[in-house]
Parts: structure tokens; C-alpha cells; sequence
């Protein structure tokens, strides 16, 4: 297995690629539950029993203590013992995912917090789960449990508020990162055609801003200091609904890059472990464009590397924004 890098996605990361072929049998391979496996029920339950069984505190600093280990270095016996604390936790998450509604009731805020902060730290050992399947080798358990963790974060953006939202789509953020790691992992499969068939966008964000503004006040004091503080929180949740746009956005964009890796892996396999000159030269599948700028993707080759870019959101515009891989092939 080549070197795995694992900065957050949105920095600079050297990605090893193993080429690989995609599978010529459609549907294979799916990042989200998939339809013929889904219920009518309402997932809502099932999350918050697996919050009531998440393990004590101390886990989850081994569960982030893990997370910052790069895959070859992970210690499966101790790991594995790790995760079996959470096992009837993902058990709950997995009838979860499989439900088609996901009814949130509205809570107090003061209850909000808690349960977000249970959905993180389940979230966090899918994550982990996810990285020790890879490591194993075990490719059909690893894309398991990138569908729990990608589902989860769909559920938490459905009918939700924004603080809601920010979860599930930081959720979705964490498999994104795991799928780095994946398409890393010698003989692999090739991911290309199970994320091109992730929704597009891959949340509504557009939904969460309705729900926020239908419950904000929406008719300003006559005068007087109460109108001034309607105006300025109109303002700040402006303010708030564009950086929440450009994070969205910045999902779409780093999911939109890791399809590309994948047809690039690809190409790899096709050409005797070469990468392309030009994005247009491989001409085996369509490559997505760049969310960010509605053009391809930056792409340069020069020897044995190649480097895929993409600017940061034009909200904030923070240069930990943008995206940078530079690929190696391993032959």
C-alpha cells in the first residue's frame, strides 16, 4: 500500500494511486444505501438508540487518537477491539441509513446540542470503522461503512435546521476523507461510477435556509432599538448563509475531484501505470467539472506527477479551502 496522507480534504494532499480498472458491472459499487435495500420507516428512532449506546468518552479520544494515524500505521488488534464497543451503536445507524424518511421532530435548543454532539461522535467511529476495513483489505466492509457514514450525514440535512445541517454535511466531509484513503489502497476498486452516482448536489442546503428563515421573524419592529437589532441579525444570518453556500459547495467540489482521481486510476490501469498528459485524454468516461468554477479542473503533468486544483469558495476565499492533489502512481 503507498504512503496515505490524511490532511482534512481542502489542503494540500500527495495521493498514491494504485491503477485500477472500473468495474464492468453497473451498480456495483454504491456510497449510499442502496434503493432496493430501503424501508419505510422513519430513521429517527434508530439514530437516537444509537446515541443512547455510543461507549464512554475515553473511546472517543482512542477513536481521534486513530484517526490521525495514517491507515498503514493503524494497530488492527487494538483497533479492532476498539470498535466493538461501538458495534451495537452501528448496528442502530445501519437500519437507520436504510430508511427512507428521516422525520426530525423540533427540539428545544438546549436538546439540540447533545444529540448533534452523540451524532459526531458516532459519526466518528463509522469513520474509523471505515479506515480499518481499508486497512484489512476488506473493500466490500469498507464501502459499507462509508454508505453508513454518507447516509447519516443525508438524514441529518433532511428537514433540519442549519446547526443540523453543518452536522450532517461535516459528516459527509469525514467519508469524503475516507475515500482518500480508499482510492489509495492497493487493488481497490475503482470508486468512479458509485460516485458519480451520489445526487448532485449531494445535500439541499437550499432546503435548510428555507426551514431557518420560515422560523426567524420575519416582520421588522416599527422603530426604535428593536428594529436595529432586527436589521443586524438579518445581516449576520446573510452573513451565515453565504459561508454555509461555500462549505456545500466545497463538498460537491472535493467529491466532483475524487471521481476524477478515480478515472485517472483508471487511465492508469489502461495505459501501462501512466497518467494523462490532459484531463482530455481520458476519454474512457465523462469527467465532472469543477463546482467551484463550472470548468474542468485544474490539471498539470510533468513526469511521474500530476497535480489536480481547485481555487477556495469565493465566500471567505480562505486558502485552506482550495484543493490541491498531487497523484503518484504506484506500479
Amino acid at each position: 500500500m503507498g504512503v496515505i496522507c490524511t490532511p482534512a480534504l481542502g489542503r494540500g494532499v500527495v495521493l498514491q494511486i494504485w491503477p485500477q480498472k472500473m468495474s464492468a458491472e453497473a451498480g456495483k459499487y454504491v456510497l449510499l444505501p442502496p434503493q432496493a435495500s430501503l424501508t419505510d420507516g422513519d430513521a429517527v428512532p434508530f439514530y437516537h438508540k444509537a446515541a443512547q449506546m455510543l461507549p464512554d468518552r475515553k473511546s472517543d479520544e482512542q477513536v481521534q487518537q486513530y484517526l490521525k494515524m495514517p491507515v498503514v500505521l493503524l494497530r488492527m488488534d487494538q483497533v479492532d477491539q476498539l470498535l466493538k464497543r461501538y458495534l451495537d451503536g452501528f448496528k442502530c445507524v445501519a437500519q437507520a441509513v436504510k430508511c427512507r424518511d428521516c422525520r426530525w421532530p423540533a427540539e428545544k435548543p438546549e436538546t439540540v446540542m447533545p444529540k448533534l454532539s452523540n451524532y459526531r461522535r458516532l459519526a466518528f467511529a463509522v469513520r474509523l470503522w471505515a479506515r480499518h476495513e481499508i486497512a484489512q483489505e476488506n473493500y466490500e466492509g469498507a464501502i459499507l461503512a462509508l454508505q453508513t457514514g454518507f447516509g447519516m450525514g443525508r438524514h441529518l440535512t433532511q428537514n433540519s435546521t442549519l446547526l443540523e445541517f453543518t452536522v450532517g454535511e461535516g459528516i459527509a466531509a469525514m467519508m469524503g476523507t475516507e475515500v482518500e484513503a480508499f482510492v489509495q489502497a492497493k487493488d481497490a476498486p475503482n470508486l468512479y461510477a458509485a460516485l458519480a452516482a451520489l445526487p448532485k448536489p449531494f445535500l439541499d442546503v437550499e432546503k435548510a435556509i428555507d426551514v431557518e428563515n420560515k422560523a426567524a421573524p420575519s416582520e421588522p419592529p416599527a422603530e426604535g432599538v428593536a428594529r436595529e437589532i432586527f436589521e443586524s441579525a438579518l445581516v449576520e444570518r446573510a452573513q451565515l448563509y453565504s459561508r454555509i453556500r461555500a462549505t456545500d459547495k466545497r463538498l460537491d467540489r472535493d467529491l466532483a475531484a475524487l471521481q476524477c482521481i478515480e478515472a485517472i486510476r483508471s487511465y492508469a490501469a489502461l495505459h501501462a501505470g501512466q497518467l494523462p498528459q490532459t484531463l482530455a485524454d481520458v476519454k474512457e468516461v465523462s469527467l465532472p467539472k469543477d463546482p467551484m468554477t463550472g470548468a474542468a479542473f485544474r490539471y498539470t503533468q510533468t513526469d511521474a506527477v500530476a497535480v489536480l486544483e481547485s481555487p477556495a469558495p469565493t465566500a471567505g476565499n480562505e486558502e485552506k479551502d482550495a484543493l490541491c492533489y498531487e497523484i503518484i502512481v504506484n506500479n
